[in-house]
């Protein structure tokens, strides 16, 4: 068994970080008697996510908690595997370690450390994982892992050395290919961004505001540019046709709608991104809203 064997819908999110930990428990908590199966929790310069993810296990009962995604260029090989190992014995079935390597101006800018050949850079990351010892008390099963991937490279790498993949700023088309790459026995975790917003202008402003944060990283519009979109589509914080592609906006029906689209392209799980009018508010009333209908 995996982790994800009965999970199709979870949350990806930010907010978390920016509570107070014994608060981010309490709202972990409610999400889980809401029903949703898991939440991703990022990297970036909030919590550590490893850390995050024991406090938020610890709260819960059920509950998934994955990286998304832990940086591999923000702790050595034999650290993020020990971390790992002592999640996935502690909460058996309950971890997943999503691993990435990151974009240029986060490993350079903040981890003061150069950033090569992402592909090469992975292989031998996972190598020193593999090979890394361990002598506390060891997990009935090695960590559950899978990679932030996006290209074919990446996707093929992580259909031979982990147990899936977790894309992130994709579309359902993504999806689709990612699966070919996949094979059908691999997990297929894309992210999703929505707005519970019926008005165009102002969904596509939320979402713009959030798609301005990836436009100075190249491997998301690399991505996208696989996916038929150009320079165009990336000036002035982005076309209507790049946000409405990324950001999935309306009322609850076409959130589901847009989750469903993944879901039917080869998703075995969906971490569904709410956005917000201000990229500090916590959607606690908008994940009770969507619950009933998502999780129906």
């Amino acid at each position: 068994m995996g982790p994800m064997d009965q999970c199709r819908i979870g949350l990806w999110t930010f907010a978390l970080d920016r509570l107070p930990a014994s608060q981010a428990c309490e709202v972990a908590a409610e999400l889980e008697d809401l029903g949703y199966g898991a939440i991703w929790v990022p990297e970036a310069v909030g919590r550590d996510p490893l850390v995050h993810a024991a406090l938020l296990l610890g709260a819960t009962d059920r509950m998934v908690l994955g990286t998304g995604i832990a940086s591999i260029h923000g702790r050595e090989p034999l650290t993020m595997a020990s971390g790992a190992r002592a999640l996935a014995e502690a909460f058996p079935d309950r971890f997943i370690l999503g691993l990435g390597v990151s974009h240029a101006p986060m490993v350079e800018g903040l981890f003061k450390r150069p950033y090569e050949a992402p592909l090469a850079t992975m292989r031998t990351y996972l190598d020193a994982m593999d090979a890394a010892p361990y002598a506390a008390a060891p997990p009935a099963e090695e960590p559950f892992r899978v990679l932030a991937a996006l290209g074919p490279r990446m996707l093929e790498l992580a259909r031979e050395r982990t147990q899936g993949a977790h894309p992130y700023l994709i579309t359902p088309e993504h999806t689709a290919r990612a699966r070919e790459i996949l094979g059908p026995d691999r997990l297929l975790a894309p992210e999703q961004k929505v707005v519970l917003e019926t008005d165009a202008a102002e969904a596509q402003r939320i979402g713009r505001a959030t798609f301005a944060v990836y436009l100075g990283l190249p491997n998301y519009l690399n991505n996208l540019k696989r996916l038929g979109f150009t320079d165009d589509d990336f000036a002035d914080g982005g076309s209507n046709r790049v946000i409405d592609a990324v950001v999935a906006w309306g009322d609850v029906d076409a959130v589901v709608e847009r989750v469903r689209a993944h879901h039917d392209a080869g998703a075995d799980h969906v971490a569904v991104q709410v956005l917000m009018p201000e990229m500090t508010q916590t959607p606690l009333p908008e994940w009770r809203r969507l619950a009933p209908t998502l999780l129906g």
